[in-house]
């Protein structure tokens, strides 16, 4: 199987003959990216002028969703085009230690199976290259097979910075040295996100024109560590004195820095792309992994990255489509990372993959006008783990969302339409709906083979000091993913 598939690698760009029409594509994907960020989400702190252009240049959606409140089953979703919950892959690699917990957490998977023909992959058998930046944090950290699930064991011709890490952990973390793949370290002071630019941009001016690509850059920032180039974070700390907080947005220095030279690294991607004459036949995606790592990151929005309500999964969803995308436009759908592998293949002019997407819904009617819906009945997400919340389900249906928190069985029901903010519970208020939604939810839960969890033997009601000593114990990280 492998052996045919690479024959076909080879022989596919001239069999197809399509790779002078077909479209390149620039993937954005922000870690910790929430909801309130970007200026045309509504921030006023942050400054992201570039990232705002962009916004007017295609589509901007109200309703897009990250895959998972956390960061590894987000990514694993956008790169199969499956939820977290059919994947099995459901935490951030390796997730938090919780022995004393009520339920147990399943045996879950900390790397995406070989056997999947993930988007990258597809996009080569119809000939374009591919390109890996940034993080990665989808390999089976402390497993014998670790160093065969890098980017390029899964279809990337190159990684720059890809490793086991959800955060810079390098010697001067965000600040050389960096200590990551193909990267060069500079020297000191040079900032990660300007360096993994450079890279970016390098692979754009050698690559040849004649073939089109896929440019994955899935940036660390804005993960924690929180760190700024001097100057950024003296700027924002200025404006923090005056600054009149109307949206209660988070008045981070170091982190708006951060936010500021995000932008400056799209502003740099978007110019090169017109530089070399490619910007109009350059599809451009931005989105975020999770949401930001503060309650007021989150644009208003209920809860923030780890937790079960809109913050912690509803992201910034920009796509840009020369000729196709109206430029201004805007978009009430409900849209979800793992509809970018279909779309991605639809915009190439490439064959679907429905045995390998099975989750995703391409979002081209959408981005071309032909219509306002699409042909999908609810959103879900499927979390049998422990983090900052409880471990829970969640079905988005219409304007309606419901929770089932799986210790006790607990639900929570919000129409989204009168309630954004999922300030008002009405569980108790409408029984009927919130139980024609549970019985959605777990049918869906057994169409997909999602994992449960069982009663733990070794469960602990007053456990948190053991707890806390075991976390200690080991070498996770206090915010992961």
């Amino acid at each position: 199987m492998k052996l045919l598939r690479t024959m076909f690698l080879i022989i596919a760009p001239m069999l197809t003959g399509m790779a002078a029409s077909q479209p390149n594509f620039v993937f954005l994907l922000v870690d910790d990216l929430g909801w309130g960020d970007f200026g045309c989400y509504g921030a006023e702190f942050n400054e992201t002028p570039r990232i705002d252009q962009l916004a007017r240049q295609g589509m901007m959606f109200r309703n897009g969703y990250a895959a998972c409140t956390v960061c590894s089953p987000s990514r694993a979703a956008i790169l199969t085009g499956c939820y977290p919950a059919r994947l099995h892959l459901t935490d951030w690699i390796t997730g938090h230690k919780q022995p004393y917990a009520k339920l147990a957490v399943p045996d879950w998977k900390i790397k995406i199976d070989h056997e999947r023909i993930l988007l990258p992959e597809a996009l080569k058998e119809g000939g374009y290259a591919t390109a890996f930046f940034g993080k990665w944090h989808l390999m089976p950290d402390g497993q014998p097979d670790f160093d065969q699930h890098y980017p390029t064991s899964h279809g990337f011709d190159i990684n720059v910075g890809g490793r086991e890490w959800g955060q810079p952990k390098g010697a001067g973390k965000y600040f050389s040295p960096f200590g990551m793949p193909n990267l060069d370290d500079g020297k000191p002071g040079d900032f990660l996100t300007d360096k993994l630019t450079d890279a970016a941009i390098s692979f754009l001016e050698k690559h040849p024109k004649e073939q089109p690509f896929l440019l994955y850059f899935a940036y660390y920032t804005l993960h924690t560590p929180l760190m700024a180039p001097p100057e950024l974070v003296a700027k924002y700390s200025d404006k923090a004195k005056s600054f009149k907080n109307k949206k209660n947005e988070y008045l981070n220095p170091a982190r708006a820095g951060m936010v500021e030279k995000l932008d400056q690294s799209v502003g740099r991607i978007m110019d090169k792309l017109a530089a070399l004459g490619i910007a109009d036949n350059t599809v451009v995606i931005m989105t975020g992994d999770n949401g930001g790592n503060h309650e007021l990151t989150s644009g208003g929005l209920k809860g923030f990255k780890g937790f079960s309500h809109e913050g912690g999964t509803r992201e910034p969803f920009l796509v840009k489509w020369p000729g196709k995308t109206k430029a201004g436009s805007t978009c009430d759908e409900k849209v979800i990372g793992t509809d970018f592998y279909p779309t991605i293949l639809e915009m190439a002019g490439l064959p679907l993959k429905p045995d390998q997407h099975r989750d995703g819904v391409s979002i081209v009617p959408l981005l071309t006008g032909a219509s306002e819906k699409l042909e999908r009945e609810a959103l879900y997400w499927h979390y049998p783990h422990y983090h900052r919340t409880k471990p829970y389900g969640a079905i988005r249906y219409g304007s309606w969302k419901l929770i089932e928190f799986f210790e006790d069985n607990r639900l929570e029901l919000y129409d989204l339409a009168a309630d954004p903010h999922e300030s008002k519970d009405l569980a108790a208020e409408q029984p009927e709906k919130a139980q024609q939604l549970l019985q959605k939810l777990v049918a869906w839960r057994k169409q997909v083979g999602a994992q449960m969890m069982l009663p733990n033997p070794n469960y602990d009601p007053d456990h948190r000091g053991k707890q806390k000593g075991a976390q200690r114990k080991g070498d996770q990280t206090k915010l992961g993913g």
